[in-house]
């Protein structure tokens, strides 16, 4: 049998066909069945032999019978898992009730997790450092290894080209691609010494060392901007019942009552009691409107909100489309060292800092782009992200449907004028946070890279 895939062709026999039969051309692409052979010849276990547990729940018939909320258990979608560690700040959350019936997909420390769905492929490990409980979606594999395999090497493994290749050849379906947990068993784990494996595992978990690192330095910033202004104890609260003046309600041609909690105008008065003195946003931060030709045959990178990483204030990755295939919100033109932030209010702790020194980054028409004025880029974050911006962001949100912070409203955020030495330090926690970052990254790709030579060199 000829099996033609563009310009690539397959030959392979009747008696070669795997258990399920899969008779389309993708399946057999010449790189898959070149990396599967490779494989074989090295020695491998399936990863059926090398696991004691997997699982994902597979009722999504369960995801009718409970809501997500903005708070609670950690509930991972595929989407959330990047190439070896999951991005927390884009995760819905769900209740204990709900936790309890999808106990099946909880997930515990050390598990493998896998991509079924959507960005398919993609693994992390379930680091100890996590605060439990933590649930995920019916699109994520749980797999729990045995004494034969590391998790952390499996992982990397999955991530590698040899592991990614057969993973790839698996999603079946014609609308959305999926793949099944009986097909994940059939993937291919070479059979490395436990000392090699460790290798590999040591430098994965530096990796998630330098994320833990990086988070604590990110928090310090914040606690440097808090203490400043005297905020580090402000817990807001919603007020039944208050007054204002009727001059405020003309200053700023709003009547509805949650524009006027106190809560808001503590936070006011505590920026515009800083002893540097304050001003409104657009005099100390710049905010770009501008706008990119599109053109249709051009490579794009493009930003949206799922790029965002706003636990560590980073646009953590961005797709390669073309021009003419990119959505019509694509307009805003990005460059290094802006801050992108959602305009929309339930979406308005998205904010992070481009470090990508790409020339046609391009983003959504949903962001606030703010460029360096008074403040270097990693203070512009820091401002942007604390809580006392972005409760006067959530003041400033209009509308009936999606509520949204409009460019013109910015001109009513009171910003502190922030003390030189306070910007030094905030700028080089800042700075040492996102080098942690791109460390860890390193220390992921060596991680992939050291299985990719063992696999190739001769042993």
């Amino acid at each position: 049998m000829t099996l033609f895939n563009m310009a690539q062709v397959s030959e392979i026999t009747i008696n070669s066909l795997p258990i399920g039969v899969r008779l389309d051309a993708e399946y057999y692409r010449p790189a898959f069945l070149i990396n599967e052979e490779k494989l074989k010849k090295l020695g491998c276990w399936t990863l059926k032999e090398v696991t004691k547990e997997l699982r994902s729940f597979g009722a999504y018939d369960l995801t009718n019978k409970f809501g997500y909320q903005n708070f609670g258990i950690p509930y991972v979608r595929c989407t959330d898992l990047k190439e070896g560690y999951v991005n927390f700040s884009n995760v819905y959350y769900i209740d204990e009730e709900a936790n309890k019936l999808l106990w099946k997909s909880a997930i515990s420390e050390n598990t493998v997790l896998l991509a079924m769905s959507g960005s398919v492929g993609n693994s992390a490990v379930a680091d100890e450092a996590w605060d439990y409980p933590v649930n995920s979606n019916q699109d994520v594999a749980k797999i729990v290894c045995n004494d034969l395999c590391n998790p952390y090497f499996l992982s990397a493994f999955l991530n590698s080209k040899h592991g990614r290749s057969q993973v790839l050849r698996l999603p079946v379906g014609s609308v959305q691609q999926h793949i099944f947990l009986w097909q994940i068993e059939t993937i291919l784990i070479p059979k490395f010494e436990k000392s090699e494996q460790e290798k590999v595992a040591n430098t994965f978990i530096k990796a998630l060392k330098q994320q833990k690192k990086s988070k604590s330095l990110y928090s310090q910033a914040e606690q440097v901007l808090l203490q400043e202004l005297g905020l580090e104890d402000f817990t807001p609260e919603w007020v039944a019942g208050y007054e204002t003046d009727f001059d405020n309600l003309l200053n700023v041609l709003r009547i509805d009552a949650e524009y006027f909690q106190p809560k808001y105008r503590i936070i006011e008065d505590k920026v515009k009691e800083y002893k540097n003195g304050w001003d409104y946003l657009p005099k100390l931060i710049t905010v770009s409107k501008e706008k990119i030709q599109i053109e249709p045959e051009k490579e794009y990178q493009y930003v949206e909100l799922a790029d965002i990483n706003a636990s560590i204030g980073i646009v953590d990755s961005t797709s390669k489309i073309f021009g003419a295939d990119l959505p019509s919100r694509a307009q805003m033109k990005l460059q290094k060292d802006d801050v992108v932030a959602s305009s929309v209010e339930g979406s308005i702790d998205k904010v992070g800092l481009i470090l990508s020194e790409d020339k046609n980054l391009v983003g959504s028409t949903g962001f606030h782009i703010f460029r360096s004025k008074a403040f270097t880029p990693e203070v512009n974050l820091i401002l942007c992200k604390s809580p006392v911006l972005q409760y006067l962001f959530i003041r400033e949100a209009s509308g009936t449907i999606l509520t949204a912070i409009s460019s013109n409203s910015l001109k009513n955020i009171v910003v502190p004028k922030l003390d030189k030495a306070v910007q030094e330090k905030i700028t080089k926690l800042v700075q040492e946070s996102h080098k942690c970052v791109l460390e860890s990254r390193q220390l992921l790709e060596q991680a992939k890279r050291d299985v990719e030579e063992m696999i190739e060199s001769p042993r």
